[in-house]
């Protein structure tokens, strides 16, 4: 037997046979809702908690002091500066938005657990990994979808737009999030699957094998249409409660693994065949033309990010050349020779957080100074490539 009656805005009972689940839909940077979990918890006093944040999350929350180990140099050398820069945008959007109100992003799931804790109640951490759920949107966004998904975590991370006490308390009601989530879908729909319809089956399917006749569930309001409807088919069976799927990096397909050695090749072609068909003169003129293109474009980047002098030199001299390998990217060697030339001191570890919340702020840190760097350099070069290549059929065709 399925049941679900809604109690309020905010609170949904299941009924599972002779299992029920209070599900808690939360506003991710509302006081109430953090008095309200706290609340809750003590009144059902649950055999299990439930909570919609992952592991990684739970330590940057209960751990202030987890970015002072970061090393930015490693993070570049593993591809992940650009799963770090998301990271640290879409914290400093949930932190803006709870400044006003007193309010840290997360701080209702890190009271639940502590709720949890305070009076022994074993608890799980039910969402996805932020890096599973990040790489899966990446990859399953086409190219236009990337630049809208950056430029509108960008627009977001960095906007002034202040919301009011009220406003964010409406977040909770579902008309509300329905309005949110129909926009979402339209605007980016690969992303929107990835971030919103396959964490409702993560957390729901988290949630339904979580140990205990009495679940209490808490999670961001925006999943509990969703959960509601994949915990009615895992209980009747018409879903499965494996997340092997959704819990991995889609594999590269065969075009995307030979992609980034078709640009080297056209390239080299090309260039070979101003040699081939107009003399010396109108090779090197192709072979110039690359250079300058794409050595400029990453410079101006490198400028953009207001680089070290000797980080723009080198950005400069080095795009030609990184544009030619797949394997490494100018954005991993400006950034690494930006962190040599301008060393994250102790403060920029201490103020990460703090300094991640504006544009000027990430500027003036060291560490995500860096990662502009990485972003701005590899932006330029990708411009320059493709700015490039038709200057090379001049000569190429003779």
């Amino acid at each position: 037997m399925f049941s679900a009656t809604s109690e309020s805005d905010t609170i949904t009972r299941i009924r599972l046979d002779d299992r029920e689940i209070v599900l808690v839909g939360t506003a991710h940077v509302s006081r109430d809702s953090v008095d309200q979990v706290r609340e809750i918890i003590q009144t059902e006093l649950p055999d299990t908690v439930c909570v919609e944040i992952d592991h990684s999350r739970y330590q940057t929350l209960s751990q202030k002091n987890r970015w002072q180990s970061l090393d930015i140099a490693q993070v570049l050398k593993q591809g992940r500066g650009f799963l770090l820069l998301v990271n640290l945008v879409l914290s400093s959007f949930q932190r803006r938005l709870g400044a006003d109100l007193g309010v840290s992003p997360g701080e209702e799931m890190l009271a639940a657990v502590n709720a949890a804790k305070e009076r022994g109640i074993p608890f799980v951490l039910c969402d996805r990994e932020i890096q599973t759920t990040l790489r899966r949107a990446w990859s399953q966004t086409g190219f236009w979808g990337k630049n809208k998904l950056l430029a509108a975590l960008l627009s977001a991370g960095f906007s002034r737009e202040k919301f009011s006490e009220d406003e964010i308390e409406k977040l909770k009601e579902k008309s509300e999030l329905h309005g949110m989530m129909e926009e979402l879908a339209d605007f980016l729909p690969q992303a929107k699957h990835v971030l919103i319809d396959e964490r409702d089956q993560f957390l729901a399917t988290k949630v339904f094998q979580a140990p205990g006749s009495r679940i209490v569930a808490v999670v961001g309001a925006g999943h509990v249409p969703g959960m509601l409807r994949w915990l009615e088919d895992l209980k009747t069976g018409q879903a499965a409660d494996s997340l092997d799927e959704i819990n991995s990096v889609p594999p590269r397909t065969r075009i995307s693994k030979i992609l980034p050695y078709v640009i080297p090749v056209l390239v080299i072609t090309l260039i070979g065949l101003g040699f081939y068909r107009s003399g010396f003169a109108g090779g090197m003129s192709g072979l110039y033309r690359w250079i300058v293109v794409n050595g400029t474009l990453s410079g101006v980047g490198a400028i953009a990010a207001l680089a070290h002098p000797l980080t723009i030199l080198l950005s400069v001299l080095a795009a030609p050349i990184t544009s030619m390998n797949p394997t490494i990217g100018v954005g991993m060697v400006a950034g690494l020779i930006e962190a040599v030339f301008r060393k994250p001191r102790v403060e920029d570890f201490e103020r990460l957080t703090e300094d991640a919340l504006s544009l000027r702020g990430f500027y003036r840190n060291r560490i995500t100074r860096v990662l502009l760097v990485f972003l701005f350099t590899s932006i330029g070069s990708s411009i320059g490539t493709f700015i490039a290549i038709p200057l090379l059929f001049p000569a190429a065709v003779g």
